[in-house]
């Protein structure tokens, strides 16, 4: 971007504070984060002293960008508020970071006249500042928007430290599919084998997995099997 931005971010949870973070440490000022929970606004001066912690309605008065890190099936009602109060301005940016929605969850919005934008960093959050950061330097982020402002949000994800992935409206459905079977089929296949090897008394478990754990993430990705069956994997697992 050629010029920097006064940002608000809309949620202080791993998301927003990771945003928030990068976003400052791209040279933009954030001048609010918005949260109600007090557990999350003393996060928020750990992680960003002196940052304002304000409501929503006063978050996004007068800034040029508006960052909804928030669930996505919060979206829609907040917009709608918003919208009711008006309180979004004219030539106002707004983003999300939901995997589930492209820009279209700001329609209710455009009457106001607002730049409407998508932008999901395909990352696991952890809530560690530190260690989100790096991981937002090395992600791919999914971006969407007006075709005329497409060049906007793509020099936002890169300013974020990742790579801009363009996924339309009409890949929107089987991108969020995607990245919720990868969350969750990790999640329940760690577990499993990490409770296999406690239950045996095997000490560094997660360690030990650490190892087969990428190195067979990296080899599948690689030969790009689409599709697996379950009694392959049993076959594969006794030799």
């Amino acid at each position: 971007m050629s010029s920097r931005l006064n940002v608000a971010v809309i949620g202080a949870g791993p998301v927003g504070l990771a945003m928030a973070k990068a976003i400052s440490d791209a040279g933009h000022s954030i001048m609010a984060i918005a949260t109600t929970d007090p557990a999350r606004a003393e996060q928020v001066g750990a992680v960003l002293p002196g940052i304002k912690v304000a409501p929503v309605i006063d978050a996004v008065a007068g800034v040029d960008l508006v960052i909804f890190a928030i669930p996505g099936e919060e979206l829609a009602s907040l917009v709608s508020g918003l919208v009711k109060t008006e309180s979004l301005a004219r030539g106002q940016l707004v983003a999300h970071t939901s995997p589930d929605y492209g820009y279209e969850v700001f329609d209710e919005a455009m009457s106001l006249g607002v730049v409407p934008m998508a932008i999901h960093p395909a990352i696991r959050f952890t809530g560690i500042s530190s260690v989100d950061r790096t991981r937002l330097m090395d992600a791919y982020i999914a971006v969407d928007s007006p075709k005329a402002v497409l060049p906007v949000v793509q020099t936002l994800a890169i300013e974020l430290g990742g790579e801009p992935v363009h996924v339309p409206a009409e890949a929107r459905a089987k991108y969020a599919e995607a990245i919720s079977v990868a969350s969750s089929f990790t999640s329940l296949i760690v577990g499993q084998a990490v409770t296999l090897l406690e239950d045996a008394n095997i000490d560094k478990s997660r360690q030990i997995l650490s190892g087969i754990m990428r190195s067979a993430l990296e080899e599948s990705l690689r030969s790009a099997v689409v599709e697996i069956d379950p009694a392959d994997l049993l076959e594969d697992d006794n030799q």
